[in-house]
């Protein structure tokens, strides 16, 4: 297995850090927003034609969820994220994940609470932009 790539063809974090970073995401698991629980019972067992992991380590970060296969990760985010500091964060976070190929769409938790219809559709046209996208890298 090359790059850190594991029997199922995808890389999601550095060997030496996942059990830490796995710790976090359990947790993270067990104690989601309500936004978080919200969509969750969209993207869980495939319902949007994908298979979404939650809270799953992808590299050195733990996104809220992730298509591995795809590439595409979905961030909810509360209202902390509107600190300059944590947008500087997310801003890195999200440029080093793009860098590795991944496509990182963000909504607020007030999207999803208020507005889930729009947010569910919008990741149905992120799913299916991906899909055409990842079938013309073959």
């Amino acid at each position: 297995m090359e790059g850190g790539e594991n029997k199922y063809g995808y890389m999601t974090s550095d060997g030496s850090t996942y059990h830490l970073l796995l710790e976090k995401a359990r947790y993270n698991r067990s104690h989601p927003t309500e936004a978080e629980s919200m969509l969750w019972n969209y993207l869980r067992k495939g319902q949007l034609g994908c298979k979404f992991r939650r809270q799953h380590p992808v590299y050195d970060y733990i996104p809220d969820f992730v298509c591995i296969p795809l590439k595409l990760i979905i961030e909810v985010d509360g209202g902390y994220h509107n600190d300059d500091r944590q947008k500087f964060d997310d801003e890195e976070r999200t440029s080093y994940l793009e860098s590795e190929g991944y496509q990182v769409i963000r909504f607020s938790n007030e999207e999803v609470l208020y507005d889930i219809v729009k947010v569910v559709e919008t990741i149905k046209q992120f799913i299916k932009a991906r899909h055409l996208f990842m079938q013309s890298l073959i």
